[in-house]
């Protein structure tokens, strides 16, 4: 294998792992829903087209119990 070959290999391998971002959105159990709507926001770049898109990332967040996981927590400074 030329050393070309190997860097390619390389960087393939790379892609195919989840990096920390990718592992978060899939733990959510709604990778599939945040993907078609950061697609329809690629594809028309007005997030007030992709309305359908969002409730339907909105409800899955929902229903896989995720409020839980992104509520805000008052801190010392926020009771003064």
């Amino acid at each position: 294998m030329s050393g070309e070959q190997k860097v390619e290999k390389t960087q393939v391998d790379d892609d195919d792992e989840l990096d920390e971002w990718d592992q978060r959105i899939f733990s959510t159990g709604c990778a599939e829903e945040q993907l078609r709507m950061n697609d329809c926001y690629y594809d028309k770049k007005d997030w007030r087209l992709c309305r359908n898109e969002m409730e339907a990332f909105r409800q899955c967040w929902k229903r896989k119990g995720n409020e839980e996981r992104t509520r805000s927590k008052d801190t010392a400074l926020s009771e003064k």
